[in-house]
Parts: structure tokens; sequence; C-alpha cells
């Protein structure tokens, strides 16, 4: 086993300007992973050890979905090509905003907005917009895919999963949701606190902590005007809340990622004159944050279980300089 490597607590991190908590001399100035870096071989070997009946269960929405994603995105397009000259044979070209559906934010997602900067402080001038050519495995420029999803996905992003299932919560303690996913509703800290108590979670260093609140058995059970609606009206969704105390958990427990089924993990918008948290979770931390998670299989087997714990795997597309890419995530049981 490695020597353990002492975390600061997050009061211990410095403040950058007006945010609390930057994190980006944890791991070097040269750093491409984030909290990625928590997922050691030891760590790895250790969540193994979760896998006992060797059950898989898919964590993704078919790329299908939403047929008209939230926040402007372009709708995916998949085309099927039958090629006559070969009797049968098919090819299929696949068109996708890579944050239109199931995703993991990347660290050149989402910055600290009011300052123009990215993770490690780097400036938003610092990198190439439009189409990026790369023609040679051996001729790549650092400068070119810097912070790009390809870091993680070359490393992977496996661990301990552990599922808060909010919506068993609520309901078996309040009847029903206490809030539609569909609406900017903020969960707070208490309540994932007091859910994981319920389920006997005990979290571990370096987790993966995914999050069930609601979105996905709200859309399945939505009509197709409500549907359609979420990629025509301002974008109104429920979420974790921005609070320090939120932050301090989510660094303070080292989790090595954060994702739910909702689209955009904390509440959509925030709360007039706060910030979001996508800014100190990608932009301070280098956290991978999770949207869109299919969450439905996975509550059911828990439940029937009482196992809310799991090796989870995911090896997102090793797009160099990306800024997202679908998980191609599993929970193993």
């Amino acid at each position: 086993m490695s020597p353990e490597r002492h975390l600061p607590s997050f009061d211990e991190l410095p403040q950058f300007r007006d945010f609390t908590g930057c994190a980006w001399e944890v791991w070097g100035k040269d750093d491409q992973l984030g909290t990625v870096n928590l997922l050691t071989e030891d760590v790895v070997k250790e969540a193994s050890k979760e896998i006992k009946t060797g059950k898989a269960i898919g964590l993704n929405w078919p790329v299908n979905f939403p047929a008209k994603p939230p926040f402007h995105r372009q709708p995916p397009s998949h085309n099927v090509v039958f090629m006559p000259q070969f009797g049968a044979v098919h090819d299929d070209i696949l068109h996708i905003n890579t944050q239109s559906g199931t995703q993991w934010d990347g660290l050149k997602h989402f910055g600290l907005v009011h300052h123009g900067l990215f993770y490690q402080g780097t400036p938003a001038s610092f990198f190439k917009q439009g189409e990026i050519k790369i023609t040679s495995p051996t001729d790549i420029d650092p400068e070119l895919v810097k912070f790009g999803i390809h870091n993680w996905a070359q490393h992977g992003i496996c661990g301990r999963g552990v599922l808060i299932d909010l919506v068993k919560y609520y309901t078996e303690t309040q009847g029903k949701l206490p809030y539609d996913p569909f609406t900017a509703h903020g969960i707070p800290l208490a309540d994932i606190l007091a859910c994981a108590k319920k389920q006997g979670v005990t979290f571990r260093k370096a987790d993966i902590l995914i999050l069930r609140a609601g979105f996905m058995q709200r859309f399945n059970g939505a009509s197709e005007e409500e549907r359609n609606a979420l990629g025509e009206k301002e974008e109104t969704f429920a979420g974790i809340e921005q609070t320090e105390d939120m932050k301090r958990f989510l660094w303070d427990n080292h989790f090595a990622a954060a994702a739910s089924d909702q689209p955009a993990l904390e509440r959509w918008p925030p709360p007039e004159g706060v910030n979001h948290l996508h800014q100190t979770l990608l932009g301070l931390w280098g956290m991978p944050i999770g949207e869109f998670f299919d969450l439905e299989a996975l509550s059911k087997h828990c439940a029937e279980t009482g196992r809310y714990t799991f090796f989870f795997s995911s090896w997102p597309l090793n797009v160099l300089g990306g800024v997202a890419s679908p998980p191609n995530a599993a929970a193993y049981f």
C-alpha cells in the first residue's frame, strides 16, 4: 500500500478572491486530473471487493434522450446507413452535444465565470475554440488539449460508488417528494445526511457520490408536452444547495466525483446572488460533475438487496481536448 496522502480540510484551503475553498495547489500546478487523483490503484483494488454477485447495472440514459435537451443544446441525431454494395452491411452516424444527455462535465466546461478563469487559474482565452484537428498520435500539442476529458478517459473514473436515494427517502418519510424535480428547489445537506444514515451508509475517502433526486422518474411519467418544454423554457431544476456547508461536506469527505439524475446536480438556477456550485467543483477543485445519470434500475436493485455501495466504473470518450463526455458508467455488485 502506498502511504496515505494528507489532504487539507475545506477550511484549510485558501480563498481565491470571492471564492472559498481553492484547491489549485493540492495536486500541483501541472495537474489535469483534479479529484480523480484520489482514485489510486489501491483505492480501485479496495473498491473491487464490492463485487460479490457479479450483477452489473448500466447507468447511462440512451443517447437519444432527451430529444429536446435543455440549455439550448443540439438534439441528438442518429442516422443508419445501408451499404447495398455489400448486400447486408450497415454503418451509423451519431451527432451529439456531449452534454445533451448522461454526461460528465469536464474541466473545460465551467470555470469562475465572473473572473474568466478555469481550473488552475487558466484564462478562458487560453483555449482554442472551434474545430480541433489532430492528425498524428505521435505529435499532439499538449497546450491544445490541456484539461481535456481525455485525461479522465485514460485514467478511468473507477472506485466505490455510493447511491443516496433521496426519492426513496422522501417517499418513505414524507409520503412523496417535497418538490417537483422540474423546478428550482435546493436539496439541503441535512436531508442527504439523513438519507445516508437511514440507508446505513458511511462515506469513505475517494467515494463516487451518486444522488437520485427524481428527474428520471419525473421525466418518464411526464407528458410529451412537458418533456418538450424542458428544451424550450428557461431552465429550472431541483438539485443540491450551494451552501458553504454543502461545499465543506463534498470536500471534507474527499469524494472523487459527484453525480445525479438531475440535469445540473445543483439547484438551477441558484438563488439570487449565490454562485453556481459548478464554479467550485470544476473551477476550483477539478471534481467531475455527473448529470442525467439513469439511476432507476440501480435504485431498484439497491432497495431489493439493501446494498447502497458498489464498484463503480466509468470510461469517458477518449476525446483529446474534449469538454465533456457520456460516462459509459456501470455499477457492479
